[in-house]
Order: structure tokens, then C-alpha cells, then sequence
């Protein structure tokens, strides 16, 4: 049986200074409400996260109003609602295993800010 893999598909959403360090801005991405968060690290460069801006809990559209951290070096941002922290790689909610958010490849391309 042949695999196949196949690379994103990559869209530009933005540019990269329309972006905040360590906050979320939010994009609409055909009916997907997005958030894009920017975590700059001196050593590897900036890297930006592409991430559901839906609350699994509430259902509001409040992600990207999160504050963003680090629980044990991994990036997370925090619902502003309930407070539970979704790590920004996966979508994996730190506190309830069940919730989760989606994510998508994200990268920046120059001036652009893409996702795949």
C-alpha cells in the first residue's frame, strides 16, 4: 500500500505585524474563527500558533482574549472565561483531558503570517 503525504495547502491570514508578542489575535478563515498567537524565542526564532478561538466550555468566542504562558515549557493560552489552559501545539487542555481545541499549521513566511 503507497502513502501518501501530502504538505499544506498555505493561506495567508495576515501580516506579521499586525500579530502581538504573547497575545492573541483573532482571524476569520472562511467560517473558522482563529486565533494566531506569536511567541518569540530568541534561539529558534518566533514561532506562531494557529488556534480555535471557540471555548469548548462556554462556547463563546474568547480564546484569543486568553492570556498566554508556559506550564513546564510548553506555550499554553488560557480560556479568559473558566481559566482552563489549552496548549497552544495540539489544542489539549491541561485541566479536563476532553477538551480540546482544533489547531492548524501555521507558519511565517517573510512578512506573512500562513496557515495550512
Amino acid at each position: 500500500m503507497k502513502t501518501t503525504t501530502s504538505s499544506p495547502h498555505w493561506q495567508p491570514v495576515c501580516r506579521r505585524q499586525d500579530l502581538v508578542a504573547r497575545s492573541g489575535v483573532v482571524a476569520l478563515v472562511g467560517e473558522h474563527q482563529i486565533a494566531l498567537v506569536l511567541v518569540p524565542d530568541s534561539e529558534q526564532g518566533d514561532t506562531v500558533f494557529a488556534i480555535d478561538n471557540r471555548d469548548p466550555r462556554s462556547g463563546a468566542n474568547v480564546i484569543g482574549r486568553g492570556l498566554v504562558g508556559c506550564v513546564q515549557d510548553e506555550p499554553v493560552i488560557s480560556s479568559p472565561l473558566y481559566k482552563q489552559q489549552f496548549r497552544l501545539r495540539d489544542g489539549q487542555c491541561l485541566q479536563y483531558p476532553e477538551q480540546r481545541l482544533r489547531t492548524w499549521p501555521a507558519r511565517l513566511n517573510g512578512d506573512w503570517v500562513e496557515i495550512g
